[in-house]
């Protein structure tokens, strides 16, 4: 599983299964979230080879964006990722069986969106991410709508982008 959270806003940008991850793979999903959400100052990973490869690191000095990677077996760290693939594993995973690899996309894809959403988070108020980055939009947008200044993929929209392989 590859996830990717912004730590400000709590929105779950990827949420992806994957049968093995690569550095391709890695830069493919953070590259469209950038595109969508824009470019992170810092980025928080695990020590996996896939975080740490030249090719992925070679990307981010690009972009100049920062890295922070978490000591070997020091989840507490990433308390925030932790809290959140415990609540993935509680109310998505638990529940389901899922049988082929299309299957856990779909199921994890709805559980994604369901977060982003409707799931109200007592760090932001009590709204749903979406809800907490729509108020903060400049223009009035429609829920779930990422306001224009976002997108360049220029624009430091927050400070922290966590991503984690989750086992």
């Amino acid at each position: 599983m590859l996830t990717i959270l912004d730590e400000h806003t709590r929105e779950c940008h990827v949420l992806r299964a994957e049968r093995a991850l690569r550095a391709t793979n890695v830069l493919e999903w953070l590259g469209t979230a950038i595109q969508e959400h824009g470019a992170p100052e810092y980025l928080r990973s695990d020590n996996g080879p896939e975080f740490i490869a030249k090719e992925v690191q070679h990307w981010l000095a690009s972009n100049h964006i920062k890295t922070i990677y978490i000591d070997p077996g020091s989840p507490w760290q990433n308390g925030f990722v932790e809290s959140f693939h415990g609540r993935f594993r509680d109310k998505c995973l638990n529940r389901e069986q899922l049988w082929t690899l299309t299957e856990a996309r779909v199921v994890i894809e709805d559980f994604r969106c369901e977060y982003n959403q409707y799931r109200p988070h007592s760090k932001l108020g009590y709204l749903s991410p979406s809800r907490f980055v729509a108020q903060r939009a400049p223009s009035p947008t429609s829920v779930g709508l990422r306001p224009p200044f976002v997108g360049d993929g220029r624009t430091r929209t927050h400070d922290l982008l966590s991503i984690i392989d989750s086992d």
